[in-house]
């Protein structure tokens, strides 16, 4: 035996096998950095290719210059294939059940063979602003489903928790050959106001038994809704739905009809046990032949495109305004003055705004 040998001797191991061969980790990196032309994305978008509708997306809602000049090409020329879906806005309060009743509701439309993308948008923190962007592990069975697409994105810091960029999603989807497209809100603040005017039809989810239905009824978001529907309308609380279901056809009574000479309708559901799907899915469809016969339908989207208009001039005024260099140094200034107590935030304004 060797005595400079010791016991503790490391004996040589088994090389692990590399999980990665070197062809595959060089081909990703040769993918990653080819960029796609604009004739590229277009023509794989139209053909419904979901890898280059989720990398338009991403284009659409960078914020890097390049990427929006791409994007904006891109959506020019998706723009004379879109305008054939049925948009419908999803929206209540946070935990009554709006990613369970979107997969269930999305389910049933594409086992009628229609295609279904959900635009999904996750509240952004206001403190690190970040998002979890967890609806597509909320909807397990839709996300696996071919007809289906799924994309959460963050509200950023936009009105009400929607998605600056939902609006140009809807496009790209469209183009893609999704016949419908759902858009889930945050459900706070004034994110209803917003999604309503982005889509065809508004549905509005509550919860029985909660104290819901009076805030619901205050907070006059009935005007806005073209349905409401009871969640969770099941086991115990089948009965609370169905007194919430009375009182907010009562409410519904107290508004004038509404310009599309559609009635509001109030069902139950249950989501979890697919309970009242069927019945949503019709009453949308007696929607949309209502609104279409009467010219309406046409006339809403044509008003919600002036909206846009105006939404996004102000939005690129106020951009314009604080990228400013002129701006950005007085700014500072009057700001200091502010917390010096030597000006009012109406005079620093002003005199920001004359510059």
């Amino acid at each position: 035996m060797d005595k400079n040998k010791s016991a503790l001797q490391e004996n040589e191991g088994v090389l692990k096998p590399e999980t990665t061969s070197f062809l595959s980790a060089e081909k990703i990196k040769l993918n990653r950095a080819k960029q796609n032309s604009v004739d590229e994305f277009v023509s794989q978008i139209l053909d419904g290719n979901i890898t280059f509708l989720s990398r338009a997306i991403t284009l659409v809602e960078s914020t890097n210059a390049n990427h929006q000049k791409k994007a904006n090409e891109i959506l020019e020329r998706c723009l004379p294939f879109a305008n054939k879906s049925v948009r419908i806005g999803i929206t209540g309060v946070p935990g009554v059940g709006k990613s369970t009743f979107i997969e269930s509701f999305g389910k049933h439309l594409t086992s009628q063979h229609k295609k279904v993308a959900v635009l999904a948008v996750d509240p952004s923190s206001s403190v690190n602003k970040g998002s979890i962007l967890g609806d597509k592990t909320r909807m397990e069975e839709l996300v696996t489903d071919k007809n289906a697409f799924i994309r959460p994105s963050p509200s950023g810091t936009s009105l009400g928790g929607v998605a600056q960029k939902t609006r140009e999603s809807i496009i790209l989807c469209e183009a893609a050959g999704f016949d419908t497209i759902i858009i889930e809100t945050v459900g706070v603040g004034q994110s209803e106001t917003v999604v309503h005017s982005m889509v065809d039809f508004f549905l509005l989810l509550k919860l029985a038994g909660a104290g819901d239905e009076l805030q619901g009824i205050k907070r006059g978001i009935i005007e806005m809704a073209d349905a409401i529907v009871i969640n969770k309308a099941d086991g115990d609380n089948e009965k609370n739905a169905k007194i919430a279901k009375v009182e907010f056809n009562r409410a519904l009574h107290l508004y004038p009809i509404k310009e599309s000479n559609w009635q509001p309708k109030v069902l139950t559901a249950s989501a979890l046990k697919n309970i009242g799907i069927d019945k949503i899915d019709k009453m949308i469809v007696d929607y949309i032949a209502l609104t279409k016969a009467n010219n309406y339908f046409d006339k809403k989207r044509n008003q919600q495109n002036k909206y846009w208009l105006l939404a996004t001039i102000d939005q690129q005024l106020k951009a314009n305004f604080y990228q400013n260099p002129l701006i950005k140094n007085a700014l500072s200034k009057e700001i200091e003055d502010l917390e010096n107590g030597k000006t009012t935030p109406f005079n620093a304004a002003k005199r920001l705004l004359e510059l």
